[in-house]
């Protein structure tokens, strides 16, 4: 049943409009000023208010400002008021209210009213249900990103992150792994206790054993204190270790027996430690690779790589380019107290052709600098850094010419697709190095792809490489 408040001073108009709803099987409320209307808005939550705009001790547009901090914020409210005060009325439209009747009002109108009321309460709440099932689609736990590589990450972190399992966490540098990481604990059952990062690559060798495993006083010349390390931290939580790729062989043996047996010593100690922590590992690397060379071993690869996970590349995902900087801007102008810069679709163009070797990080660091170097103003090109000054074609001459298939078809006699393509993509490098004077990174812009995957096709395709960056 469907409740309704009605406050107004006037008992001739409550007892009417009471004797009305409850026909119309309502709920009803009565109050007879503003101050204990307005305090019973506080209390309870409505479907309607009635509200009469001229009462003593407290007006009724008073009331209606008042109630935005109530929970019937967004309850629909309309207006009763007296013919010559329409204009009253009107303003109070302004302020938020949804409708307005004049005493004397006919019933049927008013059911009309109510009814219309009704039908955009249930339609702002709808619209309210689907921007969050756009979230959802957009956002996974502080991730953004709609596309379909991204929504199969976060598929997978949903199957794994309640499990105890060891997750290898690959991708480039930028795309995003620490958050990944941080998102499995922290869906996890052991998201009460603590997560704890170390960059293998980010401390010395020397030093990093003690990093891992701690050190008993005078285990070592600076020695001091004895000092406990990441994994007792980590103690029946997380252990993320980033860039694992970077570990010396000496320490990759000592992993993989905590692995294997969850327990180690102190460095000095003689004292075996048993550990209860989950390891999420890191790297831009390829591992695989590096076990092959005899640079990683491959038993401690095995056992890090039981649950791998990829985080693609943002310039294999697009798509979620425009998402993430719109997350981005509005992130950015609410911690800098600036306007946001505005990106026309020009622009958008140029970004979504750039190829963001540096990925996501490389994106927001982008936003950051134009939020604070053009607040509120129309971002142009040249307001971008140079690496983007190739792409400027693209603001004037849409790429039509070469995605265009108006003159394309397979001939009766059948084509060699690879040959074609080969040639074809033989053609764009050698065109992209000779406009970018052969500064491959350049070039690697221009084709919208990575430095190090351009050098690649010119090993394979046989194009000569030079020393030119």
């Amino acid at each position: 049943m469907k409740s309704v408040l009605i406050i107004d001073d006037d008992i001739t108009v409550r007892d009417v409009l009471n004797e009305f709803l409850i026909s119309e099987k309502y709920r009803v409320a009565l109050e007879e000023n503003g101050l204990n209307g307005l305090e019973r808005l506080r209390k309870e939550s409505f479907d309607i208010i009635f509200l009469d705009l001229a009462m003593p001790v407290m007006g009724g547009m008073d009331v209606l400002k008042a109630m935005k901090d109530t929970p019937n914020s967004d309850t629909p409210c309309i207006i009763i008021t007296a013919y010559g005060t329409v204009k009253n009325a009107v303003e109070a439209m302004r302020t938020g209210a949804f409708d307005y009747v004049t005493k004397p009002f006919r019933l049927d109108e008013l059911g009309i009213i109510i009814q219309k009321a009704l039908d955009m309460a249930k339609l702002k709440k709808e619209n309210i249900r689907l921007k969050r099932e756009l979230r959802k689609r957009y956002e996974f736990h502080g991730l953004i990103g709609s596309s379909p590589k991204m929504q199969r990450v976060y598929d997978l972190i949903e199957k794994i992150a309640d499990t105890d399992s060891t997750v290898l966490i690959t991708g480039g540098s930028g795309t995003g792994k620490e958050l990944i990481a941080k998102v499995i604990h922290y869906n996890s059952y052991r998201s009460g206790k603590n997560f704890v990062p170390l960059n293998c690559a980010a401390i010395p060798k020397d030093l990093l054993e003690s990093e891992l495993f701690g050190h008993e006083k005078g285990a070592f010349t600076g020695a001091i204190n004895t000092r406990i390390g990441r994994f007792e931290l980590a103690s029946g939580g997380t252990l993320f270790l980033d860039e694992i790729g970077e570990l010396d062989p000496s320490l990759q043996v000592k992993l993989l027996r905590v692995l294997q047996e969850r327990e180690f010593e102190r460095i000095g100690s003689t004292k075996t430690i048993k550990v209860n922590v989950r390891i999420l590992a890191a790297t831009n690397r390829n591992l695989e690779e590096l076990t092959r060379e005899g640079r990683f071993r491959e038993d401690l690869y095995y056992r890090l790589n039981v649950i791998p996970v990829h985080i693609p590349p943002l310039r294999d995902r697009k798509e979620d380019i425009p998402v993430l900087i719109e997350h981005f801007l509005k992130k950015h102008a609410k911690a800098k107290k600036r306007q946001s810069p505005e990106i026309s679709k020009q622009l958008m163009d140029v970004l979504l052709r750039y190829g963001w070797p540096g990925n996501i990080r490389e994106l927001e660091n982008l936003i950051e600098r134009l939020t604070i170097l053009t607040p509120g103003q129309d971002v142009t090109m040249e307001d971008l850094p140079e690496r983007f000054q190739p792409l400027a074609h693209a603001i004037d001459k849409p790429q039509t010419s070469l995605y265009s298939t108006e003159d394309v078809s397979l001939p009766p006699e059948g084509i060699n697709l690879n040959d074609i393509i080969d040639t074809m993509e033989r053609k764009l490098i050698t065109e992209a190095l000779e406009k970018s004077n052969g500064i491959k990174s350049k070039a690697a812009t221009l084709l919208g792809l990575n430095r190090t995957t351009l050098v690649e096709k010119m090993k394979k395709k046989g194009i000569a490489i030079t020393s030119k960056v």
